[in-house]
């Protein structure tokens, strides 16, 4: 930070920015502006860290991280699948706004659809501040050449383009090519050796320990402990079978507690990448998940996993530690969801926005910093045939040709449906989102 401009002077000056849509970029230094790091796990469920409850084995990284800034208990994935949940994270946006958002998830079976080239990304809006950019790990938006991450910004792409790799062969089974590995270095198919999450980790230690003269943004997008469950002991194990048998579907709670202490050390190499590149302290940081957990993930004391829009499916752990901004240990009940953290990321860069490209996510930037308390939001939630709003306490939930209400005050596990009960409440979270869901684009066909 610079004499010029304190970090709370500047977090006053972007919350401001992000409160007016961000359609004007704050004059500062580079300086004044926080490096960021956004981790993002997949198929993480809200309970799989030890600081969310998880009894069988420890995250000691990640629960530090906790201790270090603010750990929220109501955060949402944008969607109960990976594809449009990034596609929220990368545009600010509902996924339901862009064709390859409706598709849950991107397969090679899919329609020949990605994100739009001309579309802006949080990327191209953190370039345009003067950040250098970086993705490192899984896109999942796209496979033709100009759908790819270094056609929306980022300056510095490596790692996969599908959904889910095998951890050490690096052969995607959903890319359609069962034979070389889908690992990109910006356009260029690479190979190397090693387990995936290892391979992530120390490719974002090295990013972080260049020499530069900007500022950075580095998504850090971990394919773990999405399946195949294979721990890093699993070396041995036959990869040869990349169908949906045994080994793909496989795995223990063995395994997947081994997954997960890979990923958390991995975090913690990078942590360490910032302290000895005397940058902890001018970086914020902030690691979620993009959907619910699935076979191994506990998700108690909700219901269901991923690909529901119940409570299991969406409600995921997140962190946020910003040194002299966000206050340590401090836990908070305030609602979030995906495109959220693209709008605080934008708004403490205080990078603009075009008022005709306007974000859906919030910037939490006075949440995080103390200086709002708690409030109510709206939030919304649409699959090919699942639909959920959340409005204050009011959960709206539709599966099928079923409706539901429940109180989330209450009824964190969705037990007890109160549509009769309560007819006002009902009807305005049912009328609210159909508000919503006329704004989007059709559910496919």
């Amino acid at each position: 930070m610079t004499d010029q401009l304190s970090r709370r002077d500047f977090l006053g000056v972007a919350a401001g920015t992000a409160a007016a849509a961000l359609t004007t970029a704050t004059p500062v230094r580079a300086q004044g502006r926080p490096n960021v790091l956004f981790i993002l796990a997949d198929d993480l469920g809200y309970g799989d860290l030890s600081c969310y409850g998880r009894p069988d084995y420890k995250t000691p990284v990640l629960d530090r991280l906790a201790e270090q800034g603010m750990r929220f208990t109501s955060a949402y994935a944008a969607a109960p699948v990976c594809t449009p949940t990034r596609c929220a994270f990368i545009t600010g946006q509902y996924p339901q706004r862009f064709a390859v958002g409706l598709e849950e998830p991107l397969t090679a079976e899919s329609p020949l659809v990605g994100l739009p080239a001309a579309q802006p990304t949080i990327a191209t809006r953190m370039r345009g501040a003067g950040y250098e950019t970086a993705l490192i790990g899984k896109w999942h938006l796209g496979w033709k050449p100009e759908f790819r991450p270094n056609q929306h910004g980022f300056d510095d792409f490596y790692g996969s383009l599908s959904g889910a790799l095998d951890y050490f062969t690096h052969i995607a089974p959903d890319s359609g090519e069962t034979t070389l590995p889908d690992l990109w270095e910006n356009d260029r198919r690479v190979t190397t050796d090693g387990y995936l999450t290892d391979v992530f980790s120390d490719r974002a230690v090295e990013y972080i320990s260049r020499a530069r003269s900007k500022p950075f943004y580095l998504s850090l997008h971990y394919t773990a402990p999405h399946a195949p469950w294979e721990g890093p002991a699993d070396r041995a194990v036959d990869h040869t079978d990349h169908g949906p048998g045994p080994m793909y579907y496989g795995g223990s709670l063995g395994t997947y507690a081994q997954m997960m202490r890979s990923m958390d050390e991995g975090i913690g190499r990078v942590l360490a990448a910032l302290r000895r590149a005397r940058l902890e302290r001018d970086t914020l940081v902030i690691f979620t998940s993009d959907n619910g957990g699935e076979r191994y993930s506990f998700n108690w004391p909700f219901s269901f996993q991923k690909l529901y829009l119940y409570e299991g499916g969406i409600r995921v752990p997140a962190i946020v530690r910003w040194p002299g901004v966000v206050p340590a240990g401090r836990v908070t009940e305030q609602a979030a969801v995906t495109m959220d953290w693209t709008a605080t990321i934008l708004a403490a860069a205080g990078a603009q926005v075009d008022a005709a490209q306007p974000l859906d996510g919030e910037s939490l930037l006075p949440v995080l910093s103390g200086e709002r308390g708690v409030y109510d939001r709206a939030m919304f939630w649409r699959t090919r045939t699942r639909a959920a709003a959340r409005i204050g306490r009011w959960k709206y939930v539709q599966e099928g040709d079923a409706e539901h209400l429940y109180d989330l005050g209450v009824d964190l596990g969705e037990k007890t449906d109160l549509k009769a009960r309560e007819a006002a409440a009902f009807a305005d979270t049912k009328s609210r989102y159909s508000a919503w869901a006329a704004e989007m684009l059709p559910r496919p066909t």
